[in-house]
């Protein structure tokens, strides 16, 4: 028996007075956390919620994030994680595609209105019966009349809790990720896959709970890198998890500064955003001193930010590689081992790789050889909800095929060559170019779209449609992409809408994406 909230509940057995999560003035030992998740599970089983039923969660890195994703575990529910910048239509589908029975949402800001779009999706979704308002105090009334909150929930509930007993094979978080075609589709992680992938990572970056980490949290918890790497990680060697909602440089350096912060991962963006920050204000001297690791993931990163940084913080960052359905991490360079720059590692304990061809067969040895990724290990997740065809298309006796191409050196590390499917990575989110088509051909002034991806600056991608209108429309740049913003979460809609009469196409009509720009 299995379940993931032990990493919680053992460091608050052993460690019940250690700083468990630091936000802006409010710091939660891990007797804290620990009896707030209980409070959550007792509140969700007394509104019916049973052992493998889904629960979404909207939520920000907040402390009620960790929260009531643990709570939910405890409950011996599966945890759905949504990403806060989804719209109404898409909390919707998110809801009913995972068959979620409750939902927890935070409120949000004026500038991200979570909630609003949160309530939206719920109204739209027969079969989700539950759903509670996160609010930032506790005791405050749900911002939507007749909303019942989280807070109440929680004050009419005791802190302790029996934990359900789960198995290690049951369905611990589904994980929403997406192909070049369809909709997204909920990549089902087993309590055991996230268990050992968050412990090997630990290991990997020589976690020790005698002397425990200080993590800044600035990866978004919904995604897998946030959930694996810093917060199950963190919590399993009972370390200090410093949430910061939103990523900016300058809010950043100064966490690292006064938290004394010894481990930080991101995605390559945010290492070029922490290098322009520097000023007379940041004291590089002492950032050099306390962070001990620096970990990289989710696009490729750029070799000059690489040797900037350490330069600067005198710390060599250390790439890595996964995909939401390994868990994430599948690959990493070795802490305490020379890197290569621009490799992506090696296969991390317990995991094994290699490069395949259209039909599975292995690609043969050679200085030039390239191939598709393909993963095998205790990472690789059950398959996709409800999904068993796509499932079957991506696993096979076991190996999980990544869409990603890549080589191998003499010495078995790997390198990223390029991306089989059309996904784009902006800022670190990816991003399918399918379903943006889809909603902008939904437009009446739009008659056909292909979406692509451009070089950016700081986004390392930028979103780019390029579309054909209908005869007679007079849709604008500027008005298809205020159109967009509105449809789609804020990483998806396009920024840059370039209008042609027509799209380069093979002989059966499928457009050719490699001759647009």
């Amino acid at each position: 028996m299995l379940n993931l909230s032990v990493f919680l509940e053992d460091s608050a057995r052993s460690y019940p007075d250690r700083d468990a999560i630091v936000f802006g003035d409010t710091r939660l030992t891990y007797a804290q956390v620990d009896g707030a998740a209980n409070q959550v599970a007792n509140a969700l089983v007394e509104r019916g919620i049973q052992p493998g039923d889904k629960v979404a969660l909207s939520c920000p890195n907040l402390p009620y994030f960790s929260i009531v994703y643990y709570g939910i575990l405890k409950a011996g529910g599966t945890v759905v994680p949504l990403n806060v910048l989804l719209k109404g239509r898409e909390v919707a589908y998110h809801l009913a595609d995972s068959e979620a029975k409750a939902y927890l949402c935070f409120e949000g800001t004026a500038e991200l209105p979570i909630g609003q779009a949160g309530h939206e999706g719920f109204g739209q979704t027969d079969g989700c019966e539950h759903f509670l308002m996160i609010t930032a105090d506790p005791s405050a009334e749900s911002p939507i009349e007749g909303t019942e909150t989280l807070g109440a929930a929680m004050a009419a509930q005791p802190p302790t809790f029996e934990t359900v007993a789960t198995d290690e094979d049951d369905t611990a978080v589904i994980l929403y990720t997406s192909g070049t075609t369809g909709q997204p589709k909920g990549a089902e992680l087993r309590h055991r896959n996230m268990h050992s992938n968050a412990l090997t990572g630990a290991d990997l970056f020589g976690a020790d709970a005698d002397n425990p980490d200080t993590y800044l949290c600035v990866l978004p918890l919904f995604h897998s890198f946030g959930q694996t790497v810093i917060q199950n990680s963190g919590f399993a060697y009972g370390g200090t998890v410093v949430m910061l909602p939103r990523f900016e440089a300058e809010p950043a350096l100064k966490l690292m500064m006064s938290e004394k912060v010894t481990f930080f991962a991101g995605v390559p963006t945010m290492y070029w955003g922490l290098l322009g920050a520097l000023d007379d204000t940041v004291d590089v001297k002492l950032l050099a001193k306390t962070l001990r690791v620096a970990v990289a993931g989710g696009a490729a990163l750029p070799v000059e930010v690489h040797k900037s940084f350490q330069e600067r913080f005198g710390v060599t960052i250390l790439e890595g590689y996964g995909l939401s359905e390994t868990s994430p991490v599948a690959s990493f360079s070795k802490w305490g081992e020379d890197v290569r720059v621009g490799s992506i590692g090696v296969p991390i304990p317990g995991v094994e790789m290699k490069l395949i061809q259209d039909d599975w067969s292995e690609v043969e040895d050679g200085p030039d050889a390239v191939g598709e990724i393909a993963i095998k290990g205790p990472n690789i997740m059950k398959g996709y909800y409800n999904r068993p065809d796509a499932t079957d298309e991506s696993i096979r006796d076991g190996w999980f095929r990544s869409g990603d191409l890549g080589r191998r050196d003499e010495d078995g590390w790997y390198y990223i060559v390029d991306r089989s499917k059309d996904m784009i990575i902006r800022g670190g989110f990816n991003v399918y170019p399918r379903e943006i088509e889809e909603v902008l051909m939904s437009h009446e002034d739009v008659s056909l779209a292909a979406v692509i991806g451009v070089p950016h600056e700081s986004h390392g991608e930028e979103i780019k449609a390029v579309v054909i209108r209908n005869e007679g429309a007079s849709v604008t740049e500027d008005e298809l992409v205020a159109w967009g913003k509105e449809q789609m979460a804020g990483y998806k809609y396009p920024r840059v809408v370039e209008f042609v009469d027509d799209l380069p196409m093979t002989a059966t009509g499928k457009i050719l994406k490699r001759e647009l720009s």
